[in-house]
């Protein structure tokens, strides 16, 4: 996979799979008409969602064990690197993939609201597998884009096919909603484990070498994209990951508040904050006292 295959454009990607360019923003490929290849590195200037059948090659994105076996979604924003690992062997693609440019969505609601669609942003192994009539669904966007590209380009065009993927997208998070629930047993023990994190975290010196804990290196730690831990943690809590971590410092600031031995400062520095001004914010914003005025209160 040593060749850097660069999507740009539309037509750039139209013509990798043999495919014509009815629009210059935005396609849907089938990509069992691509000619076999040998696997590469892909780079994306485009949103992009495959559609790919599990039993047609290994695409970097998604080889872990699927849940369904009908099919699964992937999704890749602007800038991003997939790959298709054929071990050397040449192999025929199959499945379908949704690309349009950034430019197709500037000005509309869609363009407004994408970064709320953060599977974007989640890495291969947390894919959304289809059931078949999810599966149906999907084929069903994919037809009425396909139904407008095939008619001359007007002034309905742009606004029909942009309410179409945005409407997929709106599926698509309901899916992962579903996901969220019937894969249980995958996800079970990830609460657990952050809370584990989080007090083998400040039980360390890494506050005061690294500072706070982060979103992204809470995720890092479990194996999980920032994306699909904060969503995860979101439908697990009804919190943000970043809520969740200020909830524990907090909790922990208070408990720390009851040795009179330790200035707000110190424990400022020994929860992982660089300026106790910012601990005093935080802790004013969550409490609704400052951190001295609850330690005054706690020994009347």
């Amino acid at each position: 996979m040593d060749t850097l295959q660069r999507f740009e454009t539309v037509n750039d990607y139209n013509i990798f799979n043999n495919h014509e360019t009815l629009h210059p923003l935005v396609s849907v490929v089938d990509l069992s008409k691509a000619a076999p290849r040998q696997g590469s590195r892909m780079y994306f200037g485009l949103y992009t969602i495959f559609l790919k059948d599990v039993n047609c090659g290994d695409l970097v994105y998604g080889r872990h064990t699927y849940d369904y076996q009908e099919g699964t979604l992937v999704f890749m924003a602007p800038g991003q690197v997939a790959g298709v690992s054929s071990n050397g062997a040449t192999y025929q693609p199959k499945g379908f993939a949704l690309v349009f440019h950034p430019d197709l969505i500037h000005g509309t609601s869609l363009g407004r609201h994408i970064h709320e669609y953060t599977f974007f942003g989640y890495q291969s192994y947390e894919a959304l597998h289809l059931s078949a009539r999810e599966r149906q669904l999907v084929l069903d966007c994919f037809a009425k884009i396909e139904f407008e590209l095939q008619h001359a380009i007007d002034k309905h065009s742009k606004k029909l096919i942009v309410a179409t993927i945005e409407l997929f997208l709106g599926y698509c998070s309901r899916f992962y909603d579903r996901q969220f629930i019937t894969r249980e047993t995958v996800h079970k023990g990830i609460l657990e484990r952050f809370e584990t994190l989080l007090n083998a975290y400040f039980q360390s010196d890494k506050p005061q070498t690294t500072g706070l804990p982060t979103v992204a290196f809470c995720a890092a730690e479990l194996n999980l994209s920032a994306n699909y831990f904060g969503d995860l943690i979101k439908k697990e809590t009804g919190k943000t990951a970043q809520e969740y971590i200020q909830t524990k410092l907090i909790d922990l600031a208070k408990e720390r508040l009851f040795d009179p031995g330790k200035s707000i400062s110190q424990i400022a520095y020994e929860l992982g904050f660089t300026y106790p001004q910012h601990f005093n914010r935080l802790f004013r914003q969550r409490v609704g006292q400052s951190p001295n005025e609850y330690r005054t209160l706690q020994y009347k």
